[in-house]
């Protein structure tokens, strides 16, 4: 619950998030950037900060501290101009974590969990197929129970951390005949025969961010690598979607803030006819407008934090969140680069990034279209 979270101890491990960021990350992330992908490294230099999967219980290698604190960490890495890196460890600690916890075995627990939290394994988790798209139901993945194991085939697709993952959450059908019922979920060591992954994906926006093909050739995988059980997939799924689109969310409006604050400290600096641009009366009513916009936003998502930590957030009002904070992180971050001008559409500033990143905010985690219909579903019902 909110009111037993420290407020006091919150805002100090935010200040130390941000010592860490601004020490580790900060120096190197142009490079980063440039390169494409971050360095294997970085996640034990994370994980010894105490910056993964940080609401993993204590009994099973975790800090135990409230969701909020999870939260704090992706929310500094957007704002700080990270969008690649904080949807990165997103996945790895509000998503990948989250399912073992809730849903994994004791054997799988102790497994996967303690590296996850070092940093020593990295998470993913793998739905989208080339095929596919949002339609979970229609993944052609599968996999064939063989005595005491499943023989793994298929393909997925635009999977993040899929370069260096250590163990992905795979989603495939094990019954095919059986629609939604028929899908399973399964721990997958990428170091087992059979595995194999793509090509890092050229993106438009977060280049740091691994997004990779994968593929299971005839991989032999251990039954007891299967999450819970057989047929529970696509119901686990759906439970435990909320946090991941309540947390893009979050980082969603994290980032409109470091882009506003990016725009507030040009504008005051900026000279434009004879007047600084923050004196500018367009300026002024464009900047008022986009902090309405982000306070509106943060007020919401603050209030589905709230419901998530008390167990009341339900499957339509998170992806109001996720749907509303994206589109106005979007928005946000387009009127702060037309305030730039020139400048704004050059590399050489951070806006650039900050509205490049922005996009697929929009995409992943379920599309603005399909949020819409899950929310009208929950208003109107099936159409």
């Amino acid at each position: 619950m909110t009111n037993l979270v420290d407020q006091e101890e919150l805002a100090l491990f935010r200040e130390s998030v941000i010592k860490a960021l601004k020490t580790e990350v900060a120096p190197h992330y142009e490079a980063w950037e440039k390169s494409g992908i971050v360095p294997r490294e970085l996640w034990n230099t994370l994980g010894n900060a105490g910056m993964l999967c940080v609401d993993v219980p204590e009994d099973c290698g975790g800090y135990g501290a409230p969701f909020q604190y999870s939260v704090v960490v992706g929310e500094e890495m957007a704002r700080l101009g990270f969008g690649a890196l904080s949807t990165n460890v997103m996945v790895h600690s509000d998503i990948v974590a989250p399912y073992l916890s809730h849903l994994a075995s004791d054997e799988q627990k102790a497994q996967w969990l303690p590296k996850l939290v070092s940093g020593e394994a990295v998470g993913a988790i793998a739905m989208t197929e080339p095929g596919a798209g949002s339609d979970l139901q229609a993944i052609r993945t599968h996999a064939v129970k063989d005595g005491d194991e499943y023989v793994l085939n298929g393909s997925k697709t635009f999977i993040t951390n899929g370069q260096h993952a250590d163990m992905v959450i795979v989603a495939a059908k094990t019954d095919p005949s059986a629609g939604a019922r028929g899908m399973s979920l399964f721990l997958v060591d990428t170091s087992l025969p059979g595995y194999s992954k793509g090509r890092n994906l050229d993106k438009i926006g977060q280049h740091s961010g691994d997004t990779s093909e994968m593929f299971f050739s005839d991989m032999r995988i251990p039954a007891s690598a299967r999450v819970g059980g057989e047929g529970q997939g696509f119901a686990y799924l759906m439970g435990e979607l909320p946090r991941e689109r309540l947390v893009i969310g979050a980082l969603g409006v994290a980032a409109a803030r470091g882009a506003l604050d990016l725009t507030i400290a040009y504008a005051q600096e900026r000279e434009l006819f004879g007047q600084k641009l923050a004196q500018l009366q367009n300026t002024r009513f464009e900047i008022a407008k986009m902090e309405t916009d982000y306070r509106i936003n943060k007020a919401f998502v603050d209030q589905c934090i709230r419901e998530y930590e008390a167990g009341t957030l339900d499957t339509a009002t998170a992806s109001m969140a996720k749907y509303s904070a994206t589109e106005m992180q979007c928005r946000v971050a387009d009127g702060c680069l037309q305030l730039f001008g020139g400048y704004g559409y050059t590399t050489e500033y951070p806006i650039s990034r900050a509205f490049m990143d922005a996009r697929v905010q929009r995409i992943y985690g379920g599309t603005s279209e399909v949020m819409k219909e899950i929310i009208a579903r929950s208003v109107l019902g099936k159409a």
